[in-house]
C-alpha cells in the first residue's frame, strides 16, 4: 500500500509540476518569490494520494484539482476566484450586458452568501433583497460549506425556472423565505430623465462594455428635448455594484476635461501598475469611433450632483472619486462600499480561467478606496432608514480576508467633516409603483425619493448662487 501510495504522490507531483511549467508559473515564481516550494507541493500529493485511496467514495482527479485551485485563490480574498469553463463563459457573457439567473452581486460571509447588492429591474431587485441580506437555503439545500462558485450555479438556471431563496435580514428575528423566477438578465445600464426643464438625470446601474456610448445617446438625446438650456445634471450611482474599469472611465471622461487623471493603480507587476486620463484610448475598446467627442461643451461645466450608497462599489466609486478630487461634482449620499481593489481575468488555456486581484486602485488625489469607501460632500440618508440600518449596512470591511488599506483605518461611522442636510425626512415613501393596465413601465425615478429631492433642491441652489 504505501509503494503504491508513494508512486501515485510521484506521478501526481510530476503531472503538478508539468502543469506548473507549461503555465509558465515556474517562471513568475522565480521572478518573484524563488525558485517553487517543492516540499509543499510534495505535501499537496501526499493529500492528494490519501484522498484518492483512501477516501470513503472514489473522487475525480479533475474535481479535486478543480478543488484545490478553488481553495487557494477563495483563500486569498472576497474576490479572486476559480472560474470553470461555464463560469468563464457566463462572466464573459455577463459584460455585454445579458445573462441568465437571478439579479445579484454577491460575495461569501462566513460560509453564507451575502448580498453587495440587487442589480434593478432583476428578479432580485423586484423580490425586496438588501445589501447586507445573508442567504442561508438555495431551495432545500444549506449554503453552508458550498463554494460561491456552487452556490452562484444554483441560483443560476434555465429561465422562469422557480427557486426559493431563505434568507437572514439584520434586525429581524427569524429568516425571511421568498420565491423568485429566473430570467434572462438584460441590463439597461444606464437610464435617464428630464426630472424638470434644465435638470437632467443619469442612472447608471451597472458598468459595461457599452455604457458610455448609451450615456453618450441619452445626453444628445435630453439636450435635444431641452433645447439645449440644461442647467444641472444629476448622476444616480446609488447600488451600482460595479463592473468594467473602461466603462467607469468612459462616465467620468463625459464630466471631466480631456486629460485629467480619472484613477490610477498600485500593484506587485509593471501591468498592474496604470495611469488612465480621460481620453478615448483609455475607454474605447474595439471602437474607432469616439463617442464622447460630440458631446454638449456644457457636460464639463454644469452644475453637478453625484448620488452615492453603501451598495456602491468599485468602478462607482472610481468615478465618484474622480469627479470630486476634481471638484467637478458634489457628492451626495452615504458612505460607499468600499471595494478598491482590481481584478484581472486570466484564462489557463483550457477553457478556465482565474480571477485574481492584482492591484489596488486610487483617486486622482491619491486616496485608497479600499475598506473605506468614498465619503460624501453632503452627508444624506435614505428617508425610511433605521439608526439600526444604517449601522448594519454591508461594506468590503465587514468582509472576512478583505484586502487592507495600505493607507489604515477604517471608515467613521458618522464623519465628522462632511455637513448633513438639517432637513426633516418626510414620511416613508410609497412603494414603487406597479406597471400599468396598457403596459408602460414605471418611472425610473420616485417622487418620494429624498435623496434625489435633495440634489435637485442642491443644483437648484447652486444655480441662485451663480446667478448672483
Amino acid at each position: 500500500m504505501q509503494s503504491k501510495f508513494r508512486q501515485v504522490g510521484l506521478i501526481v507531483l510530476g503531472a503538478i509540476l508539468g502543469v506548473l511549467i507549461s503555465l509558465n508559473f515556474s517562471a513568475v515564481a522565480q521572478k518573484s518569490a524563488g525558485p517553487l516550494p517543492i516540499e509543499d507541493l510534495r505535501a499537496f500529493t501526499e493529500v492528494f494520494g490519501r484522498i484518492k485511496n483512501d477516501y470513503v467514495e472514489p473522487v475525480d482527479d479533475k474535481k479535486l484539482i478543480s478543488e484545490a485551485i478553488n481553495g487557494m485563490l477563495s483563500g486569498l480574498d472576497p474576490h479572486s476566484a476559480y472560474l470553470d469553463a461555464e463560469a468563464f463563459r457566463d462572466l464573459q457573457v455577463g459584460t455585454q450586458g445579458e445573462f441568465g439567473g437571478l439579479g445579484i452581486e454577491v460575495g461569501m460571509e462566513d460560509g453564507f452568501v451575502k448580498v453587495v447588492a440587487p442589480i434593478e429591474d432583476t428578479p432580485a431587485w423586484r423580490a425586496g433583497l438588501k445589501s447586507g441580506d445573508l442567504i442561508i437555503k438555495l431551495d432545500d439545500a444549506n449554503v453552508k460549506g458550498m463554494t460561491l462558485n456552487d452556490a452562484v450555479k444554483r441560483m443560476r438556471g434555465k429561465p422562469n425556472t422557480p427557486i426559493t431563496l431563505t434568507f437572514v435580514r439584520k434586525g429581524d428575528t427569524k429568516p425571511r423565505v421568498v420565491t423568485l423566477t429566473r430570467a434572462v438578465i438584460q441590463i439597461q445600464s444606464v437610464k435617464a430623465k428630464l426630472l424638470e426643464p434644465g435638470y437632467a438625470y443619469f442612472r447608471v446601474t451597472q458598468f459595461q462594455e457599452h455604457t458610455g456610448e448609451t450615456l453618450a445617446k441619452y445626453v444628445e438625446k435630453l439636450f435635444k428635448d431641452n433645447n439645449g438650456a440644461m442647467k444641472g445634471i444629476i448622476l444616480d450611482l446609488r447600488n451600482d455594484p460595479g463592473g468594467l474599469l473602461n466603462g467607469a472611465v468612459a462616465i467620468s471622461s463625459a464630466f471631466l476635461p480631456s486629460e485629467d487623471l480619472v484613477v490610477y493603480t498600485e500593484g506587485r507587476t509593471e501591468d498592474a501598475k496604470m495611469k488612465l486620463f480621460a481620453r478615448p484610448e483609455y475607454y474605447l475598446r474595439g471602437s474607432k469611433d469616439d463617442y464622447l467627442k460630440k458631446l454638449p461643451k456644457e457636460m464639463k461645466t454644469l452644475p453637478m450632483v453625484v448620488l452615492v450608497n453603501s451598495g456602491s462599489a468599485s468602478a462607482s466609486e472610481i468615478v465618484a472619486g474622480a469627479l470630486q478630487d476634481h471638484k467637478r461634482a458634489v457628492v451626495m449620499g452615504t458612505q460607499t462600499f468600499g471595494k478598491g481593489s482590481v481584478q484581472t481575468i486570466l484564462p489557463l488555456g483550457n477553457g478556465t480561467a482565474i480571477k485574481l486581484t492584482t492591484a489596488r486602485y486610487y483617486t486622482p488625489n491619491g486616496r485608497s478606496i479600499q475598506a473605506k469607501g468614498i465619503t460624501p460632500d453632503i452627508i444624506v440618508e435614505e428617508a425610511t432608514v433605521t439608526e439600526g440600518e444604517a449601522a448594519t449596512r454591508l461594506r468590503e470591511a465587514d468582509l472576512d480576508r478583505h484586502l487592507a488599506n495600505p493607507q489604515g483605518g477604517t471608515p467613521e461611522a458618522k464623519p465628522a467633516q462632511p455637513q448633513a442636510v438639517p432637513a426633516t425626512p418626510p414620511a416613508a415613501p410609497k412603494p414603487e409603483e406597479k406597471p400599468a393596465d396598457d403596459g408602460t413601465p414605471p418611472d425610473i425615478v420616485s417622487k418620494n425619493d429624498y435623496q434625489l429631492n435633495q440634489a435637485l433642491n442642491l443644483l437648484k441652489g447652486l444655480q441662485i448662487i451663480g446667478k448672483r
